[in-house]
């Protein structure tokens, strides 16, 4: 699931698509994820259907569509569309079963459908109520077990936000980065009090013997070090325990090391998921300090 806090930035810069600066996740190099930033939307998307009776599959509301469909294509189209509705099928069955036997283990959700209400319909102006509604559905979705990953990007490179609640609304977001200033410095520490309001949800949610966030890996990260696109050295903070099989309390350094790469980290991250890839990115070994 892709949450965000600002709209996707339209048109081109430097002969790139701002799409690029506007989403995290992607499912090719050139095909972002899409990003929800409407706080009722993306409530609706993750929790509409979990409080109605059954596990319903998906395919349910959609198989009257594809029925009429099958109509009007060819004997290829056809087969390549019933294709593709049997393998969605059976990842269902997969999850479904995946989700049996961890009830078996002893393991399931603190919360069957959401406690909170669902937001109101529009776009928020208040940029505090955004984050946080943004990430009150984000630890909602962790304690139902409704996704296991989701991106929360709180504004985009290319940001046009502005920070009144701050006293910093004389100048837009990408703006005041290229400065370095006490203003800039309390616009990067409110992105950082979003990090530990979501650290401090998940905490107070009790799993077995663990909280959420021992369960969990949460990342905060920065596309550049500076506002004079110093990409050098990123800063990255790392929290939760992620099921017992990270490494906390550690300040790494990599600066000057020649194999660094941000996607060792990812791949470390689906290592400790137990979902072993031979590369992520650029990336084909796991940061074995993590």
């Amino acid at each position: 699931m892709g949450l965000g806090c600002e709209k996707s930035s339209p048109g081109v810069h430097k002969d790139y698509s701002l799409l690029y600066s506007s989403h995290i996740s992607w499912s090719s190099p050139t095909t972002p994820t899409p990003l929800e930033v409407y706080p009722a939307l993306a409530f609706d998307q993750l929790f509409k259907d979990k409080a109605q009776a059954g596990d319903q599959s998906v395919l349910d509301a959609v198989l009257s569509d594809a029925k009429d469909l099958r109509r009007n294509i060819s004997r290829l189209d056809q087969q390549k569309l019933d294709e593709y509705l049997n393998s969605v099928r059976e990842v269902e069955k997969r999850i479904e079963s995946a989700g049996k036997r961890g009830e078996i283990q002893g393991w399931r959700p603190t919360l069957r459908k959401p406690d909170m209400p669902r937001p109101k319909d529009g776009y928020p102006q208040d940029i505090v109520e955004h984050m946080r509604l943004m990430s009150d559905i984000l630890v909602l979705a962790f304690q139902t077990d409704t996704t296991r990953i989701c991106t929360l990007k709180l504004n985009n490179d290319h940001g046009t936000l502005r920070f009144p609640h701050l006293g910093v609304d004389y100048m837009i977001h990408h703006l005041l980065s290229h400065s370095d200033t006490d203003d800039w410095l309390k616009v990067n520490q409110f992105f950082l009090e979003q990090m530990a309001y979501i650290a401090r949800r998940l905490d107070e949610i009790q799993e077995g013997e663990r909280t959420a966030l021992d369960n969990t890996m949460l990342m905060l990260c920065s596309s550049m070090l500076t506002g004079h696109h110093d990409a050098t050295q990123l800063p990255v903070v790392m929290l939760g325990g992620g099921g017992g099989r990270i490494k906390g309390g550690q300040n790494l350094n990599y600066l000057g090391k020649p194999d660094r790469q941000m996607c060792r980290l990812f791949l470390s991250m689906m290592d400790k998921m137990d979902v072993p890839l031979d590369t992520f990115g650029d990336a084909t070994q796991p940061l074995g300090e993590v």
